[in-house]
């Protein structure tokens, strides 16, 4: 059974609008790729047509994945979200007790996740352990090198 996403309208947007692009323009490409190499002459040696149906393959197999998230992707609406604890899209103020160091992150799903942006996903070692913390508990994290802890500073909707 495949596992429910939660997505914004923003992210939802982008993924019907990255299955559309696939479906109607990188689709009959590949098609016509497969048409011209077809159109060369003979197929046993022809390497332009083997790449070719490689290639519609791979595109193929992203439509069809790209298909069975937003299958399995839900709107959330923000506004009926308990803002007292951390859940997705939650954005959480952390403070690592290790460094000191203050953080930001605004917790999605993982197709959405952006470090560059301050997105971390939900699935993530981080986002896991965050999950359901109050302001002013304390996440501890299993990370590869030991266990990290965060204190929660912070919780509001954007």
């Amino acid at each position: 059974m495949s596992k429910v996403s939660y997505y914004t309208a923003e992210g939802l947007k982008k993924l019907r609008d990255e299955l559309n692009q696939l479906k109607d323009v990188e689709r009959p490409k590949a098609s016509q790729a497969i048409a011209d190499a077809r159109d060369k002459g003979d197929l046993s040696e022809n390497a332009e047509y083997d790449a070719a149906k490689e290639a519609q393959g791979l595109l193929e197999m992203r439509i069809s994945k790209m298909e069975e998230i937003l299958a399995n992707a839900r709107l959330i609406d923000e506004s009926a979200l308990d803002t007292s604890k951390v859940l997705v899209h939650s954005t959480v103020k952390i403070k690592n007790q290790g460094n000191g160091m203050e953080m930001t992150y605004k917790l999605v799903a993982q197709s959405e996740a952006d470090l560059k942006t301050g997105k971390i996903s939900v699935d993530s070692p981080i986002g896991k352990g965050l999950l359901g913390k109050k302001v002013g508990e304390t996440a501890e994290i299993q990370v590869p090198n030991g266990t990290m802890k965060f204190d929660v500073l912070e919780i509001r909707r954007d």
